[in-house]
């Protein structure tokens, strides 16, 4: 829970949310921050897994397709309601990731890393083979706009301030995972698997439940995107947008669910400025942007392994805690579960 100083930077946070609008005029910009929103919701998914549980994850995007493409063809093809249709996507998100995670998370390390991406391309080849449904490589047309008690969210300040409502509630939900005695044997987890497991803890169950936790966010976000765009094609969702989001995390600081969010921004804005100067200067066309992700990842490892949030050190503001906390031990973590 929230209290004392941690609700003023949550508060601080929000005006700065409502008062973004008032001073952005430029509509590419404020699209762009719909979008950043919409990948907080994402990033805060994977912070929890990577951060938090100690599990990686190079193929998110899949989920993320897999939420976009349930939502827009329920509601193309089959006349379903938008709202509906999220909350099927979420749920076949959810059930999907369980069973896959079930078997996949037994790896570790670069193996678990490969696997991801395994998962990415296979979905990435149903997206574009399942044209019947997907339409295919030429995209899905058509994807309605939401609506809400009589507000048209293709309306772009309302789907902004409708987004950013959301990110606040992944954000609480999510800082209440982190600490409650849940988010104790994660950081358990993350330390030693099997100096958690020896002492009685079900660790699968906790790495499985966190994994299809995270992918449900990203199908949350995936169906966002879908009826904020209208339209969906399947290079959205291959494996460089699953590196985007990896960088995103560790650049803003992979122990901080704050830390997604900082990345993320960071990263979208410095993502459109590398496309700027590439194109309009050199010239140079295609996916140069991943030759910089990839150096973003080399010199933050080495420079600042903390991210942004560590440069930053909010810890006294915001309402997280380090996932890497000296102090709390695998023998207190397994005494907590015990009451969970």
């Amino acid at each position: 829970m929230l209290y004392g100083s941690r609700w003023k930077g949550f508060l601080g946070f929000i005006a700065l949310i409502l008062l973004l609008p008032l001073v952005v005029s430029s509509q590419y910009v404020f699209t762009l921050l719909i979008l950043i929103g919409i990948y907080c919701i994402i990033t805060i998914g994977l912070s929890l897994l990577i951060g938090y549980a100690g599990q990686i994850s190079i193929g998110h995007a899949a989920f993320v397709g897999i939420g976009a493409y349930v939502s827009g063809v329920l509601t193309v093809k089959y006349n379903v309601s938008p709202w509906i249709a999220m909350g099927i996507g979420m749920v076949v998100t959810f059930i999907i990731a369980y069973l896959i995670g079930m078997q996949v998370l037994k790896l570790k390390g670069h193996i678990l890393a490969l696997a991801t991406i395994a998962i990415n391309v296979i979905v990435y080849i149903l997206l574009v083979g399942l044209s019947d449904y997907t339409g295919g490589a030429g995209g899905l047309v058509g994807i309605p706009n939401l609506s809400l008690m009589g507000l048209d969210l293709g309306n772009q300040l309302y789907f902004y301030f409708f987004v950013w409502s959301i990110v606040f509630i992944v954000i609480l939900f999510s800082t209440n995972i982190i600490r409650s005695s849940i988010g104790r044997i994660l950081r358990s987890i993350h330390d030693s698997e099997i100096g958690t497991e020896t002492l009685g803890v079900n660790v699968t169950k906790y790495k499985v439940a966190i994994f299809a936790l995270s992918a449900v966010f990203a199908s949350l976000a995936g169906s966002l995107y879908a009826h904020y765009i209208n339209f969906i094609a399947p290079p959205t969702f291959y494996i460089s947008f699953s590196i985007l989001l990896l960088v995103m995390v560790m650049v803003g600081g992979v122990h901080s669910i704050w830390g997604a969010i900082i990345g993320t921004a960071a990263i979208m804005f410095l993502n459109e400025a590398i496309r700027f100067v590439g194109h309009t200067y050199f010239n140079i066309n295609g996916e140069v942007e991943i030759v910089v992700y990839g150096l973003i990842i080399i010199l933050v490892m080495i420079f600042i392994p903390k991210g942004l949030i560590g440069i930053l050190d909010f810890r006294k503001i915001l309402p997280i805690e380090s996932s890497m906390k000296k102090d709390v031990t695998v023998k207190e973590n397994v005494a907590s579960e015990k009451g969970v």
